[in-house]
């Protein structure tokens, strides 16, 4: 506890500088927007429990340090969209995949570990296509319940789980996802040059998307990335895809985005691990340069592709969120900000036994992957997962606005500022 208290009041410090440096003319005057839920797409950044009810268990020690227990997280605690929904003063959200004491009051969140922005990524069935067409059965579905039950006042008592069929247009809609479309592209062994020479030819395929409706919008766009994911996972055709969701969420009346970039993959312990830098592709905090060059292009991209979208959208609400630089800023200054050698991580275990061993698990009946004293001086948890203490720090330097385009804060983010 010491420790965090450390660790907040320097943060705090760093914060109150951020927020001074936020433009004042940038949603000046603008009343708060009052969203009465969230929708979330991603992968494990922000997954509160659908792997864990649809595809493994996540075992102790995740979740130790503020729920107590296992939360479907994984992290020892809350992840960034716990925060959000924090700051917008709603309920941590349920996943969609998990059965047992969900509501859907609020929002759902569909972000699933594992889950890629192409379909054949290689890591589980849950692509963002998949995803988003979880989503369109599920507003049909919850609203069909609504009018069917909630309107009648003698068994209304039963519709305190369902969403409110008009929210769907007011709620606000996050997106972070695509860090294991090119993880998984590194460990196949692609060369760089392959990746990085098909982002041109994404981005054609993403200019043909077209405007349909609904179903057909969703199908149009799964059959295009199909052709396009056949030849690599590149960060090229994850960007069509992911934007072509985008389009298919606006025509089921979607119009408040908040989507996060791409985090410093090279940075995170497992890929120091993994790719066993040398010194000229390593840069001056350890991360490998090669794969941070990589996200910094998929990001170079994504935010142009938000700005046409802006323009083909007009009446929606575009936020482009930079996490990398918020995640970079925190391992550039870890000791400063009361953290550890960003390269180290709190549980799980490599190296004096020959492998690494994931956090929770053992080798020959030895606990291996056990949990470190303090995770609040970690940034990583897992080698690959951020500590709550590092959601915490980005959530509080993202969700006011510094790191956004435009940058407005995440309860500012239903206006759309005049160009």
């Amino acid at each position: 506890m010491e420790s965090m208290r450390l660790f907040s009041l320097s943060g705090l410090f760093v914060l109150t500088l951020v927020a001074l440096m936020i433009p004042a003319s940038i949603g000046r005057g603008w009343q708060r927007c009052r969203f009465p839920a969230i929708y979330n797409f991603g992968d494990s950044n922000s997954d509160t429990g659908a792997c864990n009810a649809a595809v493994a268990e996540i075992p102790s020690p995740y979740g130790q340090t503020f729920f107590k227990q296992p939360s479907g997280r994984a992290s020892d605690g809350r992840l960034i969209i716990d925060f959000l929904a924090e700051n917008l003063g709603l309920p941590y959200l349920s996943a969609y995949l998990d059965s047992i004491g969900t509501n859907f009051r609020h929002g759902a969140n569909f972000a699933t570990g594992g889950s890629c922005i192409q379909p054949a990524c290689g890591y589980g069935p849950f692509n963002l296509a998949t995803q988003v067409s979880q989503f369109i059965h599920f507003k049909a579905r919850t609203t069909a319940l609504y009018n069917q039950l909630c309107l009648n006042r003698k068994i209304a008592a039963h519709c305190i789980d369902l969403p409110r069929p008009d929210d769907f247009s007011k709620a606000i809609y996050t997106l972070d996802i695509g860090h294991n479309d090119l993880a998984y592209g590194y460990l196949q062994h692609r060369a760089k040059g392959r990746i990085r020479a098909s982002i041109p030819n994404m981005l054609t395929l993403f200019s043909q998307a077209v405007h349909v409706r609904k179903h057909g919008m969703l199908l149009e766009a799964c059959k295009k990335c199909t052709v396009c994911s056949s030849s690599s996972s590149s960060s090229s055709s994850s960007i069509y895809l992911h934007l072509s969701m985008f389009q298919v969420l606006y025509s089921e009346g979607a119009r408040i985005f908040w989507i996060h970039n791409m985090d410093p993959i090279g940075c995170l312990p497992f890929s120091v691990m993994m790719y066993q830098p040398k010194a000229h592709n390593v840069d001056r905090n350890g991360c490998v340069m090669p794969q941070n060059e990589m996200a910094k292009e998929f990001n170079r991209q994504l935010r142009d592709k938000v700005s046409q979208l802006r323009a083909q959208l007009p009446s929606a609400a575009f936020t482009y969120v930079d996490v990398y630089s918020a995640k970079y800023a925190l391992i550039s200054d870890a000791k400063q900000q009361g953290f550890v050698d960003p390269r180290t991580f709190c549980c799980g275990s490599y190296g004096h036994h020959g492998h690494h061993v994931d956090c929770g698990k053992k080798v020959n009946g030895t606990v291996y992957g056990s949990s470190c004293r303090y995770p609040s001086r970690h940034i990583s948890w897992d080698g690959i997962h951020f500590t709550e203490a590092t959601n915490l720090w980005v959530a509080n330097s993202t969700l006011n606005g510094f790191f956004s385009d435009p940058p407005v804060s995440i309860d500012k983010a239903c206006h759309r500022p005049q160009p």
